[in-house]
C-alpha cells in the first residue's frame, strides 16, 4: 500500500467512527504502531484531526469526499447550465473520461443517448450508460470510496496506461493562483494520470469554486485548457483564469449559451 493511500485509509477510519484509539487502528490497518502515529500527526499537523492520548478525534470537514447526494445538492442550477456548455462542445464519435464529480455527472445525463466513447471511474455515471447500445463503456476499476461509487488510487492509474481520450472532464474542489485542488488525496492521483490521456483537458466548476484552496493539490492552472464556469463569475475570478492562459467558457452568457475567452473577451 503507497504511503497516500494507507493515510488516506487512516482518516477514513478515523472520520466513519468521529474517534478511534491508536490499538485498533494498528490492528485494522495491520502495520506498526510507530506507523500509525506518524499519519495520524500528518493529519494533525494539517487540522483534520486532532492527537489525543491513545488516539485521534477527527475535527476535519474537508478532508475526504462527501457523500454524492451531499455534493449534488449545492449550486444545482449552475452545475446543469455548466453541464449543457460542456456537452454542447462535444462531438458524437468522441472518447470521453469522465470523473466522478457531481457537475460531470450532470454532464454525463446529457450525454446518454448519443454515440459515444465514454471513459469513468464513476459508478453512477457508468450505471447511465451500461445498457445503452449506442455508447461504449469502459469502467475504471479500483478502490471505490465509500458513499461516493468513485474508483481511485493506484489501480485506478494502472488502468488508465493504454486510454487515450479526446476529452478529459473534470471536477475540482478548489481554483486559485497557485494551481487546482481537490478533497482526497488518492483523487488527484488518479486525477494526474486522466489529464495526461486526453487531447484537450476541461475542468467544469461553478464560480464558487474559484479562489477556494482544498486539501490536496492536483496541478497547476495552466495545466489545464479549458475551464466552463457560470454565468456568477466575477471580474477578478476571470482574470485569474485568463492570465494562466486558459480558455475560459461561461454558460448562458450569449446566445449560443457560452462566451470564450482566452486572454480577454474573444
Amino acid at each position: 500500500m503507497l504511503v497516500e493511500e494507507r493515510r488516506q485509509r487512516v482518516l477514513d477510519l478515523v472520520h466513519q467512527s468521529g474517534v478511534a484509539a491508536l490499538a485498533d487502528l494498528v490492528q485494522q490497518m495491520q502495520v506498526s504502531e510507530s506507523t500509525i502515529r506518524r499519519d495520524l500527526d500528518y493529519w494533525h499537523q494539517r487540522g483534520i484531526l486532532k492527537r489525543t492520548h491513545g488516539g485521534a478525534i477527527y475535527v476535519g470537514d474537508g478532508s475526504g469526499l462527501p457523500a454524492l447526494e451531499d455534493r449534488s445538492a449545492s449550486q444545482t442550477e449552475e452545475k446543469r447550465a455548466i453541464a449543457k456548455a460542456a456537452a454542447a462542445r462535444i462531438r458524437d464519435g468522441d472518447a470521453i473520461l469522465l470523473d466522478g464529480g457531481t457537475t460531470t455527472l450532470e454532464v454525463a445525463r446529457l450525454l446518454v443517448g448519443r454515440p459515444l466513447q465514454i471513459v469513468t471511474n464513476s459508478l453512477p455515471i457508468a450505471n447511465l450508460f451500461a445498457s445503452r447500445r449506442e455508447t461504449d463503456l469502459v469502467m475504471i476499476g479500483g478502490y471505490v470510496y465509500p458513499r461516493t461509487g468513485v474508483a481511485l488510487g493506484p489501480l485506478s492509474v494502472r488502468m488508465m496506461e493504454d486510454v487515450h481520450v479526446h476529452q478529459t472532464i473534470l471536477s475540482v474542489g478548489g481554483v486559485t493562483a497557485k494551481g487546482l485542488f481537490n478533497s482526497n488525496l488518492l483523487l488527484v492521483e488518479t486525477e494526474r494520470k486522466m489529464l495526461r490521456c486526453a487531447d484537450e483537458v476541461v475542468v467544469v466548476a461553478d464560480h464558487t469554486k474559484i479562489g477556494r484552496q482544498a486539501l490536496a493539490y492536483l496541478c497547476e492552472l495552466s495545466a489545464i485548457d479549458t475551464l466552463i464556469v457560470d454565468r456568477g463569475v466575477t471580474d477578478e475570478q476571470r482574470r485569474l483564469v485568463q492570465e494562466a492562459g486558459v480558455r475560459l467558457i461561461v454558460a448562458g452568457e450569449s446566445a449560443e449559451g457560452t462566451d470564450e475567452y482566452r486572454n480577454g473577451p474573444a
